[in-house]
């Protein structure tokens, strides 16, 4: 059975004429027909919204916070969305959405990781929340040109939420973006279309002491695999997640067909969403951090970070020394991250510190690397 949005994209001009072409032929219809099938989700708002029970175990860990709403709302009462955000967490997926849901505004379609959708996961991604599989690195021209006709199709109809890093940050800073989806969003055919750029920060990160082991992501890991060590790292795990959105950007003068352009928005896109990044207190205080210090010159060398943040603009979460302090050692050692004992603060997981001190290093003009 064909639906209404795959119907649309074969009969995009786009798709003819690679069809026609020299790449044409029975084998790479099959091969666009195959994509499409695998693009094809759909988003069941009542029991989209009624997830939130069964996901109640992970989601009582987590207080979601949304800043700047009114502004995704006026947008959403203007016309199309496409939400840029960047990714810290296989969180992220539920926080977001879940903010605009808290809200009252409609959700957009989401696109993820096909390494997402596999097992029980997958079907409430594909079924309910809709979220979209995207194939990150492949090379072949016609899933490019099925994934682009694909999203110019799906924006006439839904808003979109995309993470321009493509996948999740292992090192924990905020990576260059793809433009790959962004370039796809652009072709599309709507009349009123903004780009809002969104900030996801957490005190803690779920899966932090995983990435943090890695740093840098070498190869695609089961999500079975990757979601046991998630459970063993959830264990008196608690968290806040700030969501915070930004002003909308528009796409008129953008030049799809010229790759300055997009590269030029993309970059745009992703140094707003570094300014709007909500800075907490782990953070500053994995800045601050020395292999040992006392609890004293920690606050002192934490007012230093604050000062530096609040000169770059920083959307800042915490004021001062003596409040992250307060706030963050505690659940720091809990974490395993640090040991506090004696009026003295030691280093214990020097892998995950480096992570959390690594998310600010858009900000800071000293980048973490070299202050532990």
């Amino acid at each position: 059975m064909v639906d209404e949005i795959t119907e649309a994209v074969l009969s995009r001009d786009e798709i003819a004429r690679y069809l026609e072409g020299s790449h044409g032929g029975r084998a790479t219809r099959e091969r666009i027909h195959g994509y499409l099938d695998e693009l094809r989700t759909t988003q069941r708002y009542s029991i989209y919204r009624a997830l939130k029970h069964p996901l109640y175990p992970i989601l009582r860990k987590i207080e979601r916070i949304g800043e700047n709403v009114e502004v995704v709302k006026a947008s959403a009462r203007g016309g199309r969305i496409v939400y840029a955000s960047n990714h810290k967490s296989h969180t992220d997926y539920l926080m977001e959405p879940l903010v605009l849901d808290d809200n009252g505004i409609r959700p957009p379609i989401i696109a993820a990781g096909i390494n997402l959708f596999g097992g029980p996961l997958g079907l409430l991604h594909r079924h309910v929340t809709g979220a979209m599989p995207v194939r990150r690195n492949t090379k072949d021209p016609a899933y490019l040109i099925t994934l682009k006709a694909y999203v110019a199709e799906l924006l006439r109809r839904h808003d979109l939420f995309f993470y321009p890093e493509g996948g999740r940050s292992y090192s924990g800073d905020i990576k260059s973006p793809k433009t790959g989806l962004l370039h796809a969003a652009l072709h599309t055919d709507v009349s009123r279309m903004v780009i809002i750029p969104t900030a996801v920060a957490y005190d803690f990160v779920l899966e932090d002491h995983v990435l943090a082991r890695q740093r840098v992501k070498r190869t695609q890991r089961p999500f079975s695999r990757e979601l046991a060590e998630m459970v063993r790292y959830a264990v008196g795990y608690r968290s806040r997640a700030f969501v915070t959105f930004g002003k909308p950007l528009s796409v008129d003068g953008v030049d799809p067909g010229s790759r300055g352009d997009v590269l030029e928005l993309a970059h745009a896109i992703m140094t707003a969403v570094g300014r709007l990044y909500k800075v907490l207190p782990t953070a500053v205080i994995a800045n601050a951090m020395r292999p040992s210090i006392t609890r004293r010159d920690l606050e002192s060398r934490t007012d230093t970070v604050i000062d530096t943040l609040r000169s770059a603009g920083a959307n800042l979460g915490v004021q001062s020394g003596a409040e992250a302090v307060a706030e963050a050692l505690e659940p720091l050692e809990a974490r395993g991250i640090i040991v506090a004992e004696r009026g003295r603060v030691r280093v214990r997981d020097r892998n995950v510190l480096r992570y959390y001190a690594r998310t600010l290093d858009h900000l800071l003009a000293s980048p973490s690397r070299r202050t532990h």
